[in-house]
């Protein structure tokens, strides 16, 4: 078993308010959002910091199932996933990390990197510009997710891909919210 002191103790020393590892779904991703919520407003922070914070959550955990739900990961056994929610420095940190098939990882790349080198009215417009575009087929949403979070953030968004074989890849996104 874990040394939950010394976790405890990691947590602490790292900011870390909420940690997830698991499989998402609908139930838990609405459970873990209304006691992360619930906990900023007991923090008596700006009701745009909570709205933020909780926006970029509902974006990275929606995400990760609807990606692990159409790749079929669940099958594959690599529908497990990771969600941190800290505070360090006077911003909250927001971060992801789930499996992916390796052949996605160039398409996502480049749209991860079309967006973090915009600025703010970049950003918007692009986000105006793809609610405009005709949703693909078996598409989960209007592709303005990625985009959204961009928009919330305080710096650009951090991510990388770290291999796991010759199928897989673990994603990891980091998205940074000021803290008021």
């Amino acid at each position: 078993m874990t040394d939950m002191l010394a976790l405890k103790n990691s947590f602490s020393r790292d900011g870390i308010l909420m940690a997830f590892n698991g499989v998402f779904n609908h139930s838990l991703i609405e459970e873990l959002g209304n006691a992360a919520k619930t906990y900023l407003e007991s923090e008596q922070i700006t009701p745009q910091t909570i709205i933020d914070v909780f926006a970029v959550y509902i974006e990275q955990t929606q995400n990760v199932r609807n990606y692990t739900a159409t790749r079929k990961l669940r099958e594959l056994a690599k529908d497990s996933a990771v969600v941190i929610i800290g505070y360090a420095d006077g911003e909250y940190t927001l971060c992801s990390g789930n499996y992916i098939l390796n052949e996605d990882i160039p398409l996502l790349r480049r749209h991860l990197d079309e967006i973090s080198g915009l600025d703010k009215a970049g950003l918007r417009k692009l986000y105006k510009q793809q609610l405009r575009k005709e949703a693909p087929p078996n598409a989960t949403g209007a592709g303005v997710g990625l985009i959204d979070m961009a928009r919330r953030a305080t710096k650009p968004m951090e991510y990388h891909f770290d291999s796991d074989g010759d199928r897989f890849g673990f994603f990891t996104l980091e998205v940074k919210v000021a803290g008021e």
